[in-house]
């Protein structure tokens, strides 16, 4: 399995610019824990988003990049649990060809994708794996 680590996809000619477009349910953690994500571990600490997306994935985001990426549908609260979407934002991607994993961030936990699964980063250093069917799904390119 191919590890990576210290990816810059800004310089990675095979990368994609893409963008995420899907309403999620989220739920907040009252106290730290651990999620088992179809990639691997996802630890929270409380107040972070707990999130389910449209096929029933789930995953964490922390409470401060949760807050600055998606928004509250429906006329609910920001903080409420319920219904978000993300806010459209332009992310880097990478098709991988051969199984791989990837730290979330420096000392973060490990992700693991397949052939045909895609790295992501969201910002340097921030990093995640998205499964190759739910990518065709939710993510278009640029």
């Amino acid at each position: 399995m191919l590890h990576l680590s210290r990816l810059d996809l800004a310089t990675d000619p095979d990368a994609r610019r893409v963008v995420k477009d899907e309403a999620v349910s989220v739920e907040f953690a009252v106290a730290p824990g651990e999620l088992m994500s179809l990639e691997g571990p996802n630890r929270y600490a409380s107040g972070d988003a707990i999130v389910t997306g449209s096929g029933g994935e789930r995953w964490v985001v922390s409470r401060a990049r949760f807050d600055a990426k998606y928004a509250p549908e429906g006329g609910i609260a920001h903080g409420v649990p319920g219904v978000y979407r993300n806010k459209p934002s332009v992310v880097l991607a990478k098709e991988m060809h051969e199984p791989f994993s990837i730290a979330r961030s420096d000392a973060g936990d490990i992700l693991t994708g397949d052939a045909g699964d895609w790295v992501m980063q969201y910002a340097p250093g921030d990093y995640g794996v998205v499964k190759a069917a739910r990518f065709a799904k939710v993510y278009r390119l640029i």
